[in-house]
């Protein structure tokens, strides 16, 4: 039988040596980059530039509003009825109302001492306070240390009462709502809510709680977080940063113009009666108290920002840890617009003003747009011009407005300002993540739901380390912070410093706009998050 040659079996047109695989490919490429490539690549920049206005026009507005608040706006204080409350000897501590906390844990082994120490040196009256441990803890040698702690400052004479359930139903939702359910909350008006690292200063209830008994129209007082590990390393202090500003600018200007603004989960207090008239807590997304702050606003009820009220608390101090929480954050807000935009759109109590802050400023340009343009434009668009030439992008798009951007989100940190360049980078990279996430929660996918508690370490750091340098040969301390090399490893940011290094590369040798300077820093960011080591730079 004759032999069959395999030439026969290929298309003459593709039977080509293994070096000219390399001429045929651009070929292929010249053929489709003029009808299909350049259009659409031109398209994704002029969608990019439109987003880009979008977040300039929100953040020029947050920054002119913040200015005219801090110069002509009365303070709380002065804007509300606010009169302290004064221990009155003949009364004693009946003029007090009645305030319940609740302090929600997870296997919370190295910070449940400071939450709850700190909640039984407030100063209230004993009988007039009611502490609420709520643990979820699935580890039983922590839950009997929780419990142990709980009988100590009892035996004090601390109204503190330890609450477990049988299963973690709806999380910390589910938790705070079983809390309330107790009887003896019945007499309880308003409740604080601390997460397991937050420790308020004694006199927080007094500072806050006159805000409510004097104005019966606020749901909600907030304080601000200050955060006791920033200086740990560099990932906390680009958290404090990101932090810093939404704190100084985004709650400040949404308290002081439509006494709106998300509550944090913690470090608020809250009037119970406004949680039950809103349906109480829910469990549908992973931002239990952002929808809480939502349906109690659409009912009519204000909010206070207490920007001079702070309490400590703790940022997460390894990379996983903070991937986890910044997950939860993008992904919970994304859903919970896609669940609630009809009813802000349908609901009579608000003015139209509020509907069009809440839907397009809160929701979609600080939420949705915010994480979009920065990882699209500035991570996929713009190093994919260098690749196509034929594709412009105008200076003011792709500098001005950035730059601009940028310097009003670094005014809630000053001291951070010598960080601002890697900060950009930092910031960046994790919009790869929480891009990720708000596609997730619009489309409501797998992970739409995924509660992961963020790690807290606590004082443990610290102390391994000073016990590490009284013996220097005892390495013991260290073990369980450190971490494998593979366990370190994301694959995700590893691709894409590949793909902006080869951008890079092409740029360099064949661009014009000198983006290889920015390309190649990105690169190194990209690089360090995905050997997993940005946690561990001082």
């Amino acid at each position: 039988m004759t032999d069959v040659s395999p030439k026969l079996l290929i298309p003459e047109s593709f039977q080509v040596s293994r070096d000219d695989i390399t001429g045929q490919l651009g070929l292929i490429w010249e053929l489709i980059k003029a009808p299909l490539i350049v259009p659409l690549l031109q398209l994704c920049v002029y969608i990019c530039l439109v987003m880009s206005l979008m977040l300039f026009c929100e953040r020029v507005y947050m920054g002119i509003v913040i200015i005219l608040v801090k110069l002509f706006w009365k303070k709380p204080e002065k804007r509300y009825k606010f009169e302290l409350i004064q221990d009155d000897v003949e009364l004693g501590s009946s003029n007090f109302p009645v305030v319940l906390v609740q302090i929600p844990m997870f296997n919370e082994k190295e910070v449940y001492k400071i939450s709850i120490g700190a909640a039984c040196g407030l100063s209230w009256p004993s009988d007039r306070l009611v502490i609420q441990v709520l643990d979820d803890s699935t580890d039983p040698a922590i839950k009997l240390l929780v419990e142990q702690e709980c009988q100590r400052w009892a035996s004090k004479g601390i109204n503190i009462t330890y609450q477990i359930r049988e299963n973690r139903t709806g999380y910390k939702a589910g938790a705070l709502k079983e809390g309330l359910k107790r009887s003896y909350v019945k007499h309880c008006e308003y409740v604080a809510i601390l997460d397991a690292d937050f420790r308020p200063e004694p006199d927080f209830l007094r500072r806050s709680i006159p805000f409510l008994v004097n104005n019966p129209d606020i749901a909600l007082v907030q304080a601000r977080w200050r955060f006791v590990n920033a200086d740990e390393c560099l990932l906390t202090r680009m958290q404090e940063m990101s932090l810093d500003y939404h704190f100084t600018v985004e709650q400040e200007v949404g308290s002081a113009t439509h006494a709106f603004f998300g509550f944090n989960g913690t470090a608020g207090i809250w009037r119970i009666a406004a949680i039950n008239e809103a349906g109480g807590w829910k469990d549908r997304t992973t931002v239990e108290d952002m929808d809480l702050a939502v349906r109690a606003s659409l009912r009519g009820w204000k909010f206070v920002y207490l920007g001079d009220l702070q309490v400590k608390s703790e940022l997460p101090s390894t990379f996983k840890a903070f991937r986890f929480q910044q997950h939860r954050w993008s992904c919970g807000p994304a859903n919970l617009f896609r669940k609630m935009v009809w009813e802000i759109i349908q609901n009579k109590k608000v003015n139209f003003w509020k509907k069009v802050y809440v839907i397009y400023s809160f929701f979609f340009v600080r939420k949705i747009i915010a994480h979009m343009i920065t990882f699209f434009f500035y991570c996929v668009v713009l190093p994919l011009t260098i690749l196509v030439p034929e594709v412009k992008v105008p200076i003011w798009g792709a500098v001005y407005i950035p730059s601009v951007i940028t310097i009003l989100n670094s005014v809630g940190t000053p001291r951070s300002i010598h960080l601002l360049f890697y900060w950009i980078l930092f910031e960046n990279v994790m919009s790869l993540h929480r891009t990720k996430a708000t596609f997730i929660g619009l489309f409501e996918a797998g992970r739409a739901n995924e509660w992961v508690v963020t790690e807290k370490l606590g004082d443990a750091v610290k102390k391994a380390a000073a016990d590490a340098a009284k013996n220097k040969n005892n390495t013991k301390s260290f073990r369980k912070f450190r971490f494998k090399f593979t366990d370190r490893l994301n694959t995700l940011e590893l691709g894409f410093a590949a793909f902006l290094f080869l951008c890079g590369c092409y740029d360099f040798v064949h661009g014009k706009n000198n983006y290889f300077v920015y390309l190649f820093l990105q690169t190194i960011t990209f690089f360090i998050t995905g050997i997993g080591y940005v946690g561990t730079i001082i």
